[in-house]
């Protein structure tokens, strides 16, 4: 029986990021766990964010309509604190973090999470 994925996409945040790979090219995101945004997950042109030996790759998300997959990084201290649960990436109304690219477009990404099993 195949294992559920570690990160998946609402069809609201795939779409978003259709959009937003029309404009921007190929996208990474990276979830820190800061005190403000630690659900929200910023999204980046792939290679803008630097990750390093603190950051965990969780997914290589595939998007319908987007040529390369789009990149889920977690900080490492943040992964050790969901490690048991699905992310589930969403768009909710509103502005996020002035670095990420939906903050222009009123919404932000959003992860949910589900215990692993669920």
């Amino acid at each position: 029986m195949p294992s559920a994925p570690r990160v998946e996409l609402t069809p609201a945040a795939a779409e978003l990021l259709r959009r937003l790979r029309a404009t921007h090219g190929p996208l990474m995101f990276h979830q820190s766990g800061g005190c403000c945004d630690g659900s929200a997950p910023m999204c980046y042109p792939e290679g803008e964010f630097r990750t390093g030996d603190s950051d965990v790759l969780l997914a290589s998300l595939a998007v319908e309509g987007v040529d390369e997959p789009v990149t889920f990084w977690m900080s490492r201290s943040q992964y050790e604190v969901w490690s048991h649960t699905r992310l589930i990436v969403d768009v909710v109304k509103g502005r996020g973090s002035g670095f990420s690219l939906e903050a222009p477009e009123g919404v932000r990404f959003l992860t949910r999470s589900r215990l692993v099993g669920t």
